[in-house]
């Protein structure tokens, strides 16, 4: 079990440093945007699109390594005055009845999504927008997918929290 806890931390992770790595592109392609926009008034409709498609590439790729590191949105108000084994109570239910349905939910319909996507090679409906539009679909569903699997390590951490809670009792 703890192996399996370790590779999907590993892979979140990886993917959450790489996906950290696009944020300085991000700021470079928001700064030339707004230069070029309204210091010379020239729009490029490829630098809009561009700046959508980093940010979902950091975003997207982050999801689960936030997830991992405890840096998502929870009521902490409730949480931090829960006991250890309450609080892998509420994240095992949280999981099983409110994450994975969610999340399985939305990815299954983002690769389904990517799937047309690809089929169509789709791209940018503007004339001088960016091509392959399936790639940046295909990363949502992946950093979905991966979310979804972070579960799984989350899940089974807590899981193990619970029965070693079990065995001080005893």
């Amino acid at each position: 079990m703890s192996v399996l806890i370790r590779l999907i931390d590993r892979l979140s992770a990886l993917a959450g440093r790489t996906g950290s790595l696009f944020l300085p592109l991000l700021i470079l392609t928001i700064l030339a945007n707004v230069v070029l926009r309204y210091v010379f008034d020239i729009g490029m409709i490829e630098l809009e699109e561009l700046q959508w498609h980093l940010n979902a590439i950091a975003v997207m790729l982050s999801l689960a390594w936030a997830y991992q590191e405890g840096d998502h949105v929870r009521v902490d108000m409730f949480h931090a005055r829960m006991r250890p084994r309450a609080r892998a109570v509420v994240e095992i239910l949280g999981i099983l009845f409110l994450f994975w349905p969610f999340t399985g939910l939305v990815a299954w319909n983002a690769w389904t999504i990517f799937g047309y996507s690809w089929d169509l090679k789709e791209g940018s409906p503007m004339p001088s927008g960016l091509p392959a539009r399936y790639v940046i679909k295909g990363i949502v569903a992946a950093g979905l997918s991966l979310l979804a699997l972070q579960g799984l390590a989350v899940l089974l951490r807590a899981l193990r929290q619970l029965r070693t809670g079990w065995q001080e009792i005893r």
